[in-house]
């Protein structure tokens, strides 16, 4: 397992303790963390990093910024799904907090 994707998943746990809503789930073949129906976020296979669900705004926002880049799998861009890459556990936290208050 990936740096990224061992600090994705104790991050999990801790948002799964805090919040019972947000449950393991799957999406495209891959383990994710859903809010009932919804995608919240999962590890970024591909780039080793995170994917997390926000407003299209604010996706927008912080692509500008520079601080993440669009999730495209086979090239189709999801407008409100960000991908950051750099390893920041507050950051991480706080964009996984942030996508919770979104979907939830």
């Amino acid at each position: 397992m990936s740096d990224a994707t061992a600090l994705f998943w104790d991050l999990a746990v801790e948002l799964m303790s805090e919040d019972p809503r947000v449950v393991e789930g799957t999406i495209m073949s891959s383990r994710c963390l859903r809010v009932g129906k919804e995608f919240l976020a999962m590890p970024h296979h591909k780039t080793d990093g995170l994917v997390v669900k926000l407003p299209a705004g604010r996706v927008n926002d912080i692509i500008a910024a520079g601080d993440g880049e669009s999730f495209a799998p086979a090239g189709k861009v999801f407008k409100e799904w960000l991908a950051v890459t750099s390893l920041d556990e507050d950051r991480w936290r706080a964009l996984l907090r942030e996508g919770l208050a979104f979907v939830g």
